[in-house]
């Protein structure tokens, strides 16, 4: 069986963690990656603004974890 791997934020710091067995992303650095927003939470913010679905559901997908950050550990 062949493994593809794809390298999406090459050169870009992303925050992760391994959580039951799955890489979770800190969603801030990942949209940072993909747009080159220089205010990432704003960004996001905007969309939820403007999407009220992903708004009313933005809870069940950006469940907040202990993850490690550039400068120590920190609930996102």
């Amino acid at each position: 069986m062949t493994t593809t791997k794809i390298a999406l934020f090459k050169g870009r710091k992303i925050r992760k963690t391994l959580h039951k067995n799955e890489w979770w992303f800190v969603i801030v650095d990942v949209v940072s990656a993909l747009t080159d927003s220089a205010q990432p939470n704003g960004y996001l913010k905007d969309m939820r603004r403007r999407d009220p679905e992903l708004s009313k559901g933005w809870g069940q997908i950006a469940t907040p974890l202990m993850i490690e950050t550039f400068k120590g550990v920190t609930p996102n």
